[in-house]
């Protein structure tokens, strides 16, 4: 048997609509993982918010967090973490935007957010984790793995071409949601992230089969032998990932269902 990395992101994928683990998921995830296959989490999200989800796997997965910027082992050892530069981080701190826009940082030690957001949590209610406010003058500069804006696309859009202006190519921007602006450190992405995890075992891109919905996953997506989309996919994704086949809901837990059909489960 030829093990394979079965990489999926989280949100939108392979978890449901409630933001947690399918019971199906979770059965076949752990058989695939004793028949040899390496298993990895790539995600926006916060690596103490992924863990959660390694831990109810209970198995030996590998986390790309805070869309490529961290790489964890499954012991949670720390493999490789890229940051903002800082000047360029105060930059995006002040850029102006409107009142409603959330700006957020997410740091090794965990989320800053600029003012209270209770409707945030809702999506981290399963995991616990949760965000510490701090003004934007008292931000630390140093060690962000992600700049986060949340709020009104069209807000994020004028703050997407102003940080485009500010400093272009230093920076990786992308989207994880609609009302979600996501900017890393240039050459940061979930694609890079998994290239060289892929090669710390040994594999090939062919021997890896990846599994996202938004924006945020097409490098990733592009990168893998075998690309699947979810049928609630962004709809620019299809576009920008040929070959790709679309599969079914994250709701009705589809990535658990094709893997099934894939592995002979």
């Amino acid at each position: 048997m030829t093990p394979r990395l079965i990489v999926s992101d989280l949100d939108g994928t392979l978890l449901g609509s409630d933001h947690t683990l399918h019971e199906s998921t979770v059965e076949v995830l752990r058989v695939l993982a004793k028949q040899g296959h390496h298993v990895a989490l790539a995600s926006g999200r916060h690596y103490h918010d992924m863990k959660v989800f390694r831990d109810q796997l209970d198995i030996p997965a590998h986390l790309i967090s805070t869309n490529g910027a961290y790489v964890h082992d499954p012991k949670g050892t720390l493999l490789a973490a890229t940051h903002v530069d800082p000047e360029h981080a105060k930059t995006l701190i002040n850029l102006p935007r409107p009142p409603q826009v959330r700006l957020n940082l997410y740091r090794e030690s965990g989320w800053h957010i600029d003012a209270e957001a209770p409707h945030l949590l809702s999506l981290h209610a399963s995991t616990g984790f949760s965000y510490d406010v701090v003004p934007p003058d008292q931000m630390d500069i140093n060690g962000v793995g992600k700049v986060l804006y949340l709020g009104d696309p069209e807000a994020l859009k004028q703050l997407e071409e102003q940080a485009h202006k500010a400093h272009g190519a230093a920076l990786h921007i992308t989207y994880s949601t609609i009302d979600s602006l996501e900017i890393m450190a240039g050459g940061v992405n979930k694609g890079v992230a998994l290239s060289s995890l892929l090669e710390r075992l040994g594999l090939t891109p062919a021997d890896c089969l990846a599994f996202g919905d938004n924006l945020n996953d097409t490098e990733m997506l592009v990168l893998a032998g075998e690309a699947q989309v979810m049928a609630n996919a962004h709809l620019d994704l299809f576009d920008r990932i040929k070959g790709a086949e679309r599969i079914g809901h994250h709701g009705e837990a589809a990535v658990a269902e094709w893997l099934k059909k894939r592995f002979g489960l």
